[in-house]
């Protein structure tokens, strides 16, 4: 036995609940899930669980009216209780419980910690948010089954909507224009991958759905409307024999001569101006595709660059031999997500941008001097988006629900500069909070949490471009930390439409709802397609690895003393409660439950 580590994660385990609100299909009482309390986390234990499905609560909001809610000192919430308050029993019908307990107990000085000292499933109202509250949906009962998705920066891939959110940002910081581009096609929900209660009418596309085009780099020399390059270009211009300089004649001489070898095959032959709509005009140069022009400028470019290691005329060189000396060349790569977002703004941009990170800590300097105004920023952000009252998003809700983290710093040697825990990436725009993206920096990820911006910069699509910076973000933690490659979005909900546009990062997984390991979504969509609740794991006869084995060796915190659960069993008075802590076990699996302290009163 020893005493209470404070370096080891502390939670209370809630087991699974009746069914509540979904926020979803907003079913009443589908949302199924199994919850705990963390009063302290270690970045690798919750690194951990959410390989194992569950996930932090700080978008839970929920309002449920006209039911009856007890607060209970005996039993599964009494003696683990903090303040181990008297029994109360609150009929509510038709209005808020915050707003209750506030009138009932304003003089009790430590009103918030009874707050937060309980399940927000079980409170069932909105606005006792809380970062420390930690669930795991029940997936094969609840009404929309969530999974766990993360995406693969190393390896990302830009679509073209994701180009356009980058290069509109681009255009607003150089030239102010916050036009909206005709036909945009990039309308996800601004809260992007943290949100579920906004609507979005992005459909997600499979694999197969998607344009070779969309994953190619735009052309310097050519118009915005032409995207990309043809995968199989360099093989049709394996199939040129010469090349003509674009620019040594006009195009007159072209026509010119063209119109002398028509006149020696037919006397009769003449040009003559068609009335329009019957057919091409012949006075003037022939069309040309696009494709063909690409391809003589670049030949022409190729030349220009090399003329060194010519011995013959221009016109007598292949043009696959040129494509092949050049074939590592950086114009013929895709762009990377760090050549849209680092890229220089001219001197007189009419705008300036700056990320800054900033670790959630009142002990920080740049978190309290800006902690005010990112407060006013969230306010401002939940009354116009989710229709909150000024009462609902005050400071100390703003406190308990973002800025109160159980994760615990830490700062190892291997680790990344900024070290692993919870932190707020504040947007500043010329001197100004315009938005925050509120992560989790953890052993193996960058896990996304929450963002909130100012409405009047929607045209931005700032939860597009603040999840295209969060995986920039992520590739360039991994330069220190190699481990840490991926990058979390939350949850993936199939069943709900609105959620599907986080499949459109790719490459991307699904976490199996049995066996815990990580699907391509390519390879989940088939059969989502055909049930909302799916083990993804192909092999049969594959188990949960890290499943409880031996239940005695589950850690359990009582009376501030740290001992097996095999132990306290002997100690323990009154009903067996094995049963529950079997359940934790296996939700959290065994590496954890040796690991995490279990408090027992």
């Amino acid at each position: 036995m020893a005493a209470a580590d404070r370096s080891s994660s502390i939670v209370e385990y809630f087991g699974g609940e009746a069914g509540y609100r979904c926020g979803y299909c907003k079913n009443v009482t589908g949302n199924l899930s199994h919850g705990m309390w963390a009063h302290s986390m270690t970045v690798q234990d919750y690194q951990d669980l959410i390989d194992r499905g569950w996930r932090s609560s700080q978008n839970f909001h929920q309002r449920i009216t006209g039911q009856r809610l007890t607060l209970l000192t005996s039993g599964r919430y009494g003696k683990n209780t903090p303040l181990r308050i008297l029994m109360l029993q609150l009929s509510i019908k038709g209005v808020f419980l915050r707003t209750v307990v506030f009138q009932l107990f304003f003089l009790m000085t430590q009103l918030k910690k009874i707050v937060d000292a309980r399940d927000p499933t079980e409170l069932g109202m909105r606005g006792l948010r809380s970062g420390k509250y930690i669930y795991k949906p029940i997936m094969n009962q609840t009404c929309c089954p969530q999974y766990t998705i993360r995406c693969r920066p190393l390896h990302f891939q830009l679509s073209k909507s994701h180009k356009k959110v980058l290069k509109k940002m681009l255009k607003f910081l150089a030239k102010g224009d916050s036009s909206k581009v005709a036909g945009d096609v990039t309308e996800e929900p601004m809260d992007s991958h943290r949100e579920d209660a906004v609507p979005c009418s992005c459909v997600l596309k499979n694999e197969s759905d998607i344009s070779q085009s969309e994953l190619k780099p735009l052309s310097v020399e050519e118009t915005e409307r032409v995207e990309t390059e043809d995968n199989n270009e360099e093989e049709e211009m394996k199939e040129e024999v010469t090349m003509k300089k674009v620019e040594s004649e006009p195009p007159q001489t072209c026509l010119d001569k063209d119109s002398a070898g028509s006149s020696e095959r037919s006397d009769s032959a003449k040009l003559t101006t068609p009335k329009p709509g019957k057919g091409a005009d012949l006075s003037k140069p022939p069309c040309r595709k696009a494709k063909d022009i690409r391809k003589e400028r670049k030949l022409h470019k190729l030349l220009q660059n090399q003329p060194h290691t010519l011995e013959v005329s221009p016109s007598q060189v292949e043009p696959q031999v040129l494509l092949s000396q050049n074939s590592k060349s950086k114009a013929n790569q895709p762009k990377s997500i760090e050549d849209f977002i680092f890229v220089s703004l001219p001197d007189d941009a009419t705008h300036q941008l700056e990320v800054r990170l900033v670790p959630v800590s009142f002990e920080d300097p740049q978190f309290n001097s800006s902690f005010s105004q990112s407060a006013t920023l969230f306010a401002k952000y939940q009354m116009a988006i989710h229709k909150d009252t000024p009462s609902e998003c005050g400071e100390d809700e703003f406190t308990r629900f973002l800025c109160d983290s159980p994760l615990e710093a830490e700062n190892p040697p291997s680790g990344p500069d900024c070290g692993y825990g919870s932190f707020h990436q504040q947007y500043w725009l010329d001197g100004k909070i315009i938005a925050v993206g509120v992560i989790d920096v953890l052993p193996y990820c960058v896990s996304s949490v929450y963002l909130y911006y100012d409405p009047d910069y929607t045209f931005l699509s700032l939860g597009v471009y603040s999840a295209l910076r969060e995986i920039a973000f992520t590739r360039q933690l991994h330069e220190k930390a190699s481990e840490l490659c991926y990058y979390y979005m939350g949850f993936y909900i199939h069943s709900c439409p609105k959620m599907r546009y986080k499949g459109q990062y790719r490459p991307s997984d699904l976490l199996c709802p049995e066996t815990y390991v990580w699907v391509p979504i390519e390879q989940c969509l088939p059969t989502l397609e055909h049930s909302k609740y799916c083990r993804f794991n192909q092999d049969l006869k594959a188990v949960d690895e890290g499943c409880i084995k031996e239940l005695g060796r589950v850690r359990v915190l009582h009376k501030r003393t740290v001992m097996p659960y095999s132990m306290y069993k002997k100690r323990r008075k009154g009903p067996s409660d094995e049963a529950s802590v079997q359940q934790y076990a296996s939700l959290v699996g065994q590496t954890c439950s040796e690991r995490m302290l279990l408090f027992r009163s």
